[in-house]
């Protein structure tokens, strides 16, 4: 029998498979180059950002004592009201422009707003405090005081050594020292879901001890959570890590409508005062023999 011609393809398909075009190996192999390159610009891009990052948290590590000093200087001035904080570096305000910028800063100015009084304030709080440090460093302090205003955030650096037991155990150690009128606030949002998780673990141990000690627990996490990507991007210090005044007024803004309802209901705010003034003057200036008005179910004139 006479051989196939070699072109007849339909009777040889079966030995040599389908052909290749070359045009389709040099598409595949573009698209595995660029990926590759992408791949090496991302990891390097990667390690860029990195190395900015701690060059920026080497920058921010230079303003600790400044800050610090700066809250020792102010503890000394006297005030009407005696305002303290128990935290770590967000209470020193790290990352903000000026140590006063940071939520306790923020917050003494609300409390002078509202009360019209001068306040003193001592900020116990030490940049890198656990829990666990803050019971050894801050509480021996904090008892010696009678303060009329507390806030406590604290716990943020305790996710990066995750021991629930432990934190727990300084939770309790702090919460039982604090005044009823405290108000403490649950750890913030930490956008990336291994930690997202163990704040989880930790905020939910963080009610529960205050509810035991009747303390009023600051929505931190839900005020930082609601602020989204838009908040990373512009609510962080160089460092990507501490707030900046933006950041600041964001924790500020979570404290403020507990700590404006205690302020009210404990002290004499110049509303008050001004509203009782009122009042006085109104039931003077009533005309003689007739009663200062009242609600129409009391005797009177009708």
């Amino acid at each position: 029998m006479p051989l196939q011609p070699f072109s007849d393809r339909s009777a040889c398909s079966h030995t040599f498979g389908p052909v290749v075009q070359p045009s389709r190996i040099l598409r595949a192999s573009i698209v595995a180059a660029a990926l590759a390159g992408a791949g090496l610009v991302a990891a390097v891009g990667w390690r860029r950002f990195r190395a900015r990052l701690t060059a920026n948290s080497l920058v921010l590590n230079e303003t600790l004592p400044v800050h610090s000093q700066w809250w020792r200087d102010h503890a000394k001035e006297k005030g009407e009201l005696l305002y303290v904080a128990i935290g770590d570096s967000a209470a020193q305000g790290i990352g903000a422009s000026r140590p006063d910028r940071s939520y306790v800063g923020v917050l003494a100015e609300e409390i002078r707003a509202v009360t019209g009084r001068t306040v003193r304030v001592v900020n116990l709080s030490v940049s890198g405090a656990t829990v666990g440090l803050a019971v050894q460093e801050q509480l021996p302090r904090f008892v010696r005081l009678k303060p009329d205003i507390v806030t406590v955030a604290i716990g943020a650096n305790d996710i990066a050594k995750w021991d629930p037991a432990a934190f727990e155990r300084g939770i309790r150690t702090i919460f039982a020292a604090l005044p009823p009128h405290a108000l403490v606030a649950n750890l913030p949002f930490f956008y990336f879901p291994r930690n997202e998780r163990k704040v989880a673990v930790a905020n939910r141990i963080l009610r529960a001890v205050a509810a035991e000690h009747g303390l009023t627990v600051v929505p931190l996490h839900t005020e930082t959570r609601h602020q989204g990507i838009a908040g990373m991007l512009t609510q962080f210090a160089i460092d990507m890590f501490h707030p900046n005044d933006h950041g600041y007024r964001v924790w500020a803004d979570a404290f403020a409508p507990s700590l404006a309802a205690q302020l009210v209901e404990r002290f004499t705010t110049p509303d008050a005062a001004a509203h009782r003034v009122t009042s006085r003057s109104t039931t003077i200036a009533a005309p003689v023999g007739h009663a200062a008005a009242g609600p129409p179910d009391v005797g009177g004139d009708a």
